[in-house]
Formats: C-alpha cells, sequence, structure tokens
C-alpha cells in the first residue's frame, strides 16, 4: 500500500508534466521528523485532526499550478498512505 501512495504520487506529477504536488509528499517526509527525533518516538501526531497535509494540493489547485486531476489523485494517494501507516499502528 505504501508503495502504490508513493507511485500516485509520482504519477500525479508524471501525467501533468508539473512536479509541484511532489511538494506535498516531501511534507509526508518532513513533518513527523521533529516529533520523531524530539518528541520520544510518540505517534499521536498521526492519529490527531490537527495535520494539515491535504490542504496542499488543494492549495496548489486554488493558485492553478497543477491539474484538477493531479489535485484528486494527491488526495487519493494521502487516503492510501494514512490507511498503510493506521494499520502499521494498530
Amino acid at each position: 500500500m505504501f508503495s502504490a501512495s508513493i507511485l500516485l504520487q509520482i504519477l500525479a506529477c508524471a501525467l501533468y508534466n508539473n512536479w509541484w504536488p511532489l511538494l506535498s509528499g516531501l511534507m509526508y517526509v518532513l513533518v513527523p521528523m521533529p516529533c520523531l527525533f524530539f518528541g520520544g518516538g510518540s505517534t499521536y501526531f498521526l492519529t490527531s485532526s490537527e495535520g494539515g497535509g491535504i490542504a496542499i494540493p488543494a492549495i496548489l489547485r486554488h493558485a492553478e499550478l497543477i491539474e484538477t486531476g493531479a489535485m484528486w489523485i494527491e488526495f487519493v494517494s494521502f487516503f492510501i498512505l494514512a490507511c498503510t501507516l493506521l494499520c502499521s499502528i494498530m
């Protein structure tokens, strides 16, 4: 499932010949780093409702930097990634 999520991230970029959607993939890597390094390995941030990573594709679409199709592929990729993480910690 994780590989499918990464594949969809890359597909959203490659199909529309625009690499802005990869910005949300970069955030999936950078956002949990402080919690993992300084939070004692806590995974509370994975299940909290305060996450804002899903908004990046919508903001990029509103700014007309990406196509609507790329935005929806990014949303599906996020959903698959979230399901993968929830399945792995439960």
